[in-house]
């Protein structure tokens, strides 16, 4: 065991270039990294830059500089689809064959619509993809007025259900949500997660989400790298979504965050007083959801360099025997038509005070090789089903 303590963060489709076979996806050209750097005339991430991040694409503001503590490269994705789920499940070792289904420019099918209506009860309302706390506003005084229910997604494979407690018990929300997870399980649908989405208040002024909102994710199609080291007494501490994105399954510890400066507080915070052997999974959502999928590209940029900042805080509370690793999940190039995520390859930083000699390494053909490098440090062995090769050179 060379490391205690792994850290792996997910930037939230912060990809580096389009995949090979970007094109059967409408995303040939497509470069989150590239693409938002050139909008803001430069980023400036010198964190990110000491780390080799100008080794990888012609960032602008970035160079190519010195990093002997640090590795990087960049990752396919062997996985089809270019969703959240598919991204971190192949992290951990899952190669997704069939992908979830997305309804994002489309709304859900009527069929699916009018048999959630008989099932619940209720009138659906929305039906398109949404932010959430957009549509909220823009229709919780409608579906407070009728006692119907909000139905949105996203460009992710989601549906999401919206009620104002006043009007619609939590009790029914949660029981329709399960419905919904009951019906979606179907191929035709095959969605990775139903969302109950609770709120109060009494005019759209003042309309908040509450805590409750409570996720029926798929289960991982297999055992991941968390599986393994939860069953031979490793830690797999999760902050932010990435319990929900495994239904549960490998966490032994998990933090839920409402925002990514929070979520990196709470990080720095475990690097600093939390003396665990074994992994923490962290994911930062708003690179995505704030600005991706609003097509955000100034927003998106100046959220890159507020997480370098947030990088270099935290990385001073590392230990000697700590591995970090920064990465994504997909892109969502905010300068690319339509509000979908972008079909990318994804940035591989790994920086340990240990580490000697860092450099540039060649393209690796999958995110799994994260999940494999984690589990070859621990000294165990993949289940028969992960995919996935260590990188050597960091071990």
């Amino acid at each position: 065991m060379k490391y205690q303590r792994i850290f792996v963060i997910v930037a939230d489709s912060l990809g580096i270039g389009a995949e090979p076979d970007a094109e059967a996806y409408g995303d040939k050209g497509s470069n989150t990294y590239v693409h938002i750097a050139e909008r803001m005339g430069g980023l400036h991430v010198p964190t990110l830059n000491s780390l080799g991040l100008g080794d990888l694409a012609p960032i602008l503001g970035t160079s190519k500089v010195s990093h002997p503590h640090a590795y990087c490269t960049t990752l396919r994705e062997a996985s089809v689809g270019k969703d959240t789920m598919t991204g971190h499940w192949e992290m951990m070792g899952i190669k997704t064959t069939k992908p979830f289904k997305t309804f994002t420019d489309t709304g859900f099918p009527p069929a699916l619509i009018k048999e959630l209506e008989e099932r619940w009860g209720r009138k659906i309302i929305g039906n398109i993809a949404a932010s959430g706390t957009e549509i909220i506003a823009s229709l919780g005084e409608k579906q407070c007025k009728e006692g119907s229910l909000i139905v949105y997604t996203s460009a992710d494979s989601v549906l999401q259900v919206a009620a104002n407690t006043a009007y619609v018990p939590l009790s029914e929300l949660y029981r329709d949500c399960e419905i919904a997870r009951e019906i979606c399980n179907r191929p035709e649908y095959r969605l990775g997660r139903i969302i109950a989405r609770p709120y109060v208040g009494t005019s759209a002024k003042d309309f908040k989400r509450t805590p409750d909102r409570k996720d029926y994710a798929l289960s991982p199609t297999g055992r991941t790298a968390m599986d393994d080291l939860k069953d031979h007494g490793f830690m797999t501490s999760c902050v932010g979504k990435i319990d929900n994105i495994f239904n549960h399954q490998g966490v032994n510890k998990t933090v839920h965050t409402v925002s990514d400066e929070e979520g990196m507080k709470i990080t720095t915070s475990f690097a600093s007083n939390d003396p665990f052997t074994g992994l923490c999974f962290v994911n930062l959502v708003e690179f995505d959801s704030e600005y991706g999928h609003r097509r955000n590209v100034i927003g998106y940029g100046r959220h890159i360099e507020e997480f370098d900042v947030w990088l270099h805080t935290f990385m001073d509370a590392l230990k000697d025997d700590d591995l970090l690793i920064v990465t994504a999940d997909h892109g969502n190039d905010p300068t690319w038509h339509g509000t979908d995520h972008t079909r990318e390859k994804v940035p591989f930083l790994a920086y340990s005070p240990l580490l000697e000699g860092g450099k540039k390494l060649e393209e690796r053909d999958s995110f799994a090789d994260i999940g494999a490098t984690v589990l070859a440090n621990f000294g165990l062995t993949p289940s028969s089903n992960e995919i996935g090769k260590p990188v050597k050179e960091i071990l």
